[in-house]
């Protein structure tokens, strides 16, 4: 089994920051990318940011140069730190995975969903 688990949603107002977290855990050989999916009510879900295991990033034009994703990969866990919020920004925030499991041949998996709301 594969677990997803994130962390540190809230409500903040704008301009405020808010740190999340994704831990990818269970049976689990390897992970490649691990990265932020948001979805607002109506909306689809759209990629916030990602990254590979050797460092390399992708960002959504509309939170680049706002919000930085990192990872450690001894934990399997993922950050985004989200900075200047904005209303915008509101919406289901959900953790993706790409692994390599050592009990099924399923490689993406999804977290949950953490909310972050940004109002004043």
């Amino acid at each position: 089994q594969v677990h997803i688990v994130e962390s540190g949603g809230g409500l903040v107002q704008p301009g405020g920051s808010l740190r999340l977290s994704c831990a990818a855990s269970g049976s689990i050989s390897r992970v490649f990318s691990m990265g932020w999916y948001r979805q607002a009510p109506g909306k689809q879900r759209d990629l916030v940011a990602d990254i590979t295991s050797d460092g390399r990033t992708r960002y959504a034009d509309s939170v680049k140069g706002r919000f930085t994703i990192s990872r450690d990969n001894a934990k399997n866990t993922v950050y985004l730190q989200m900075n200047s919020l904005k209303s915008e920004d509101t919406a289901g925030y959900y953790c993706h995975a790409e692994v390599v499991s050592t009990a099924s041949s399923q490689t993406y998996y999804w977290g949950q969903g953490t909310q972050v709301t940004v109002s004043s």
